[in-house]
């Protein structure tokens, strides 16, 4: 008998167990960035302060022991020291490939301890920005566009000791980040800023004699040359793969060929060609083509019409 009442009866307690698992809704309280429930906030952490010293590791301790929860990528923490433009560059590039959602910690500060705000700033995509008020965020603004911006002034969203006027990595963007990414209302952090400060953005410039343009970073560690040039404007010049041409970089004739990619040519040979951004590029097949040829950024770069001569420029 007792057999029967426990066959009849433990069929119906796990009917009623996978019943209420299933009945089971994500909490009302969940208010992750990501909007998922049970879903590990991200933060992206990108610096120029090396990784020679404490800092990266001192900041991350700040974000984790705010959000344990969280998973901190890196972009990078060599932007070249106080290149607000190049860290904006990073940014701008990386962003694209994460979600809605995502906290993204920016720290190339050379203003840190003057009047240049804290600030959050929400894109129309979703995404957030913690960063000082340099610049950083232009393209982003230009490309996804504004939500919202606000200063962090609300004290409850730095770290909980005296204020450095030397490291708001970590006394101010990495707590404040890591608050946003734990879930507290991004309007509370502090006032509305109704005007960021805007970079001058670098472009080329095209002509019936041909492109000028800048030479805005390197590929680094492999030495190659980064232009602003976009690849469609370039194409315009009528240039086919595999032709040869003189180009001048920083008002020096050189000759290169325009190829696909880098073993289109012997090693150590020099090539142009358009990297996986859209962008003019020039290196050297398995070396340095800064180091080869001295040059550095910030460098200028033009490249004549099919057919032009360079010095009609």
């Amino acid at each position: 008998m007792i057999f029967r009442i426990r066959s009849y009866f433990l069929p119906l307690l796990a009917l009623a167990l996978v019943g209420a698992a299933c009945s089971k809704s994500p909490s009302s309280g969940d208010s992750s960035p990501s909007g998922k429930s049970g879903a590990h906030p991200t933060i992206v952490f990108m610096t120029d302060f090396g990784t020679a010293n404490d800092a990266v590791a001192i900041c991350k301790a700040v974000m984790l022991g705010i959000a344990p929860d969280a998973r901190i990528m890196d972009i990078t923490h060599q932007v070249t020291p106080f290149q607000i433009d190049e860290g904006a560059r990073f940014l701008e590039a990386v962003s694209p490939y994460y979600r809605a959602g995502t906290v993204f910690v920016a720290v190339v500060d050379p203003g840190v301890g003057t009047s240049r705000k804290a600030v959050i700033v929400k894109s129309k995509k979703g995404q957030y920005f913690v960063l000082p008020d340099n610049g950083l965020i232009t393209p982003i603004i230009d490309r996804d566009g504004l939500e919202s911006a606000r200063e962090i002034a609300n004290p409850n969203w730095m770290i909980q000791s005296p204020i450095s006027s030397t490291f708001h990595g970590r006394d101010i963007f990495s707590p404040a980040g890591a608050h946003l990414a734990a879930g507290w209302d991004f309007i509370l952090v502090g006032p509305e800023v109704p005007q960021l400060v805007r970079l001058t953005a670098k472009t080329s410039t095209i002509t019936g004699k041909g492109i000028a343009g800048d030479i805005i970073g390197l590929d680094d560690p492999f030495g190659s040359l980064i232009t602003d040039i976009p690849g469609d404007e370039f194409r315009k010049l009528g240039y086919n793969v595999g032709d040869k041409f003189r180009v001048e970089i920083d008002k020096k004739p050189v000759i290169l060929p325009y190829v696909k990619t880098f073993m289109d040519v012997p090693v150590g040979e020099s090539l142009l060609f358009i990297d996986s951004r859209d962008r003019v590029s020039i290196a050297v097949n398995q070396g340095s083509y800064s180091k080869k040829f001295n040059v550095e950024p910030p460098g200028t770069i033009f490249i004549p019409r099919k057919g032009a001569p360079l010095k009609e420029k």
